[in-house]
């Protein structure tokens, strides 16, 4: 059975294209990770006071991230377990 493709953003690819990769407040980020934006909260807990911190930055007083870069901590928490 063939291997199901996704539809993952490479580093190398989001280089191209900043907007295209890049996630511009906490509810954009919350759909992007966690698939709801109910979970804004999280995108805040994550970023600031968790353990292992969520790559974000600020652009004034929003909060933003890249795709690529939330991709990549996600793997590397994967690899972690």
């Amino acid at each position: 059975m063939p291997e199901a493709q996704t539809s993952a953003i490479t580093p190398a690819q989001a280089k191209g294209n900043l907007a295209d990769d890049l996630l511009r407040g906490a509810d954009a980020i919350a759909l992007f990770v966690f698939g709801d934006v109910k979970h804004r909260r999280k995108v805040y807990y994550y970023a600031g006071e968790a353990k292992v911190r969520m790559p974000t930055f600020r652009m004034g007083n929003v909060i933003c991230a890249r795709k690529s870069s939330l991709l990549d901590w996600i793997e590397r928490q994967e690899r972690a377990q």
